[in-house]
């Protein structure tokens, strides 16, 4: 998409020839009078690349550039004058800018000094993405028959450009997928943006999704770059987009389909290159079926379809994941190492693990920290028991008549309803042991607090509180 330039300059006649030029080669100018202008515009539009003179009447280039690192502005800066010499070069490198030219501007020189100014500032942006990337980056584990399936699949999509669209419940590692995507794709040194669809308001994901132009609505007070512009020759990972707005969901399958959006407030078109890897935990053709989703957007997206299954349905990959987690939380606690029991396992591979692989990460974290200095180096049974709560727990006398009263009511009945029947039980004693609050609820058990909700609802318990 086109790049913006700020001319800072006093003189009209040489803002406008620039600004011609500029557009001439196909990029988009901004341009103020003098330094104090000039500032406030970068702050409120966020050019690519700023031209100043150093000669005007106001506040010198000099000064204003040492303003605009006070004030953060990290936009690079070519100085311009009419009267420079070594010395005023070597000021101005110092005090931050890319480089420096005298005028009468050369356009050949200038046009090549704003396409390495733009390259360095693109080459600054990729590596913070990538060092954000790694930094919270987990590896694809799994060695299940299902999860071998997924990773070679996941070999031959990620060098095409094709949409992805992954599924499975909350907690299973759709975002890690997304991620792994990407790493394996030619698109890896460009960013890998996210957005939780389901956690961004309704009148705000236009917005966060496009960006917005200054005045766009009541406190838009400068322009914003939405995800779609920051993820341009990169990936954009929609997360829970069964949530998004029908809507919003018309513009994404246009900008699917074309490669080209508006900000809100805006009229002009901006051209992008975006791959999309959406992610949700909900049947799109159900909510197809219910009016709530587009079905040329599910079209559009289901090109290729991952499903990510239950860690209850992998459980042969629980051994392997909990001792990654437990190496992970040890070095990043400097907890000394330790390791499951035999006992241990079979104990975590006989629980339900409703939060998947997002709940067995957070008992093992919470494991590793508050383990005793008088534990052993083996986690069993009984130290696991306290963790996951619902065994190793004496109930009262009251709560064992109604753990009695469960068994007698499963008699006869399926193994999946008898484990619905304890399942609802389970959550109605963690939701007493925690005063009927939900958010605390879901802490305790390990899973995500719409996931709770979810179940609540399933199984017609309300909250009392």
């Amino acid at each position: 998409m086109s790049r913006t330039i700020l001319i800072i300059d006093d003189e009209p006649s040489i803002r406008d020839s620039l600004a011609g030029a500029l557009q001439d080669e196909g990029y988009r100018t901004l341009k103020a009078p003098n330094a104090r202008q000039g500032i406030e515009t970068a702050m409120k539009d966020n050019p690519d690349l700023i031209l100043l003179d150093i000669w005007m009447p106001d506040l010198d280039g000099m000064a204003a550039l040492g303003e605009m690192k006070a004030k953060g502005i990290e936009i690079p800066v070519i100085i311009m004058s009419g009267h420079g010499n070594i010395e005023t070069a070597v000021k101005a490198t110092k005090l931050g800018a890319f480089d420096f030219m005298e005028k009468p501007v050369e356009l050949d020189r200038l046009l090549v000094l704003i396409r390495n100014a733009l390259s360095a500032r693109d080459l600054i942006e990729e590596n913070q993405a990538l060092r954000k990337q790694l930094s919270g980056k987990r590896p694809f584990i799994g060695d299940a028959p299902s999860m071998k399936q997924i990773q070679e699949l996941i070999r031959r999509v990620a060098p095409t450009n094709s949409s992805v669209l992954i599924t499975g419940e909350n907690g299973t590692g759709k975002e890690v997928a997304a991620q792994t995507i990407h790493a394996l794709s030619h698109r890896f040194k460009k960013p890998f943006i996210e957005v939780n669809c389901a956690a961004i308001p309704e009148e705000l994901i236009e917005s966060e999704l496009f960006g917005h132009e200054r005045g766009a609505f009541t406190g838009a007070t400068q322009l914003r770059r939405g995800r779609f512009d920051l993820a341009d020759q990169g990936t954009l990972f929609l997360d829970e987009i069964g949530d998004m707005s029908m809507k919003t969901q018309t513009k994404i399958l246009r900008i699917l389909q074309e490669q080209k959006f508006e900000r809100v407030g805006g009229h002009e078109t901006h051209s992008v290159d975006v791959r999309v890897i959406a992610a949700t935990n909900k049947d799109l053709k159900q909510e197809i079926a219910k009016g709530n989703f587009r079905e040329d957007l599910y079209f559009r997206l289901n090109v290729i379809r991952i499903h990510i299954p239950a860690l209850r349905d992998r459980k042969e990959d629980i051994p392997l994941l909990s001792d990654h987690f437990l190496r992970e939380f040890s070095a990043s606690h400097q907890k000394p190492k330790r390791a499951f029991s035999k006992e241990g396992i079979l104990l975590l591979e006989r629980h339900s693990w409703p939060g998947n692989i997002r709940e067995l990460r957070n008992l093992i974290e919470r494991i590793v920290i508050l383990q005793a200095p008088e534990e052993t180096d083996l986690i069993g049974p009984d130290e696991l028991k306290m963790h996951l709560g619902d065994e190793g727990y004496t109930p009262s006398s009251t709560e064992e008549t109604e753990t009695h009263g469960i068994v007698a009511l499963s008699a006869g009945r399926s193994l999946k309803d008898a484990k619905a029947d304890f399942e609802r039980e389970y959550i109605i004693q963690s939701l007493r042991e925690n005063g009927w609050n939900v958010s605390k609820t879901s802490q305790a058990l390990g899973i995500e607090r719409s996931y709770l909700h979810r179940r609540m609802k399933s199984f017609g318990i309300e909250s009392e509180d």
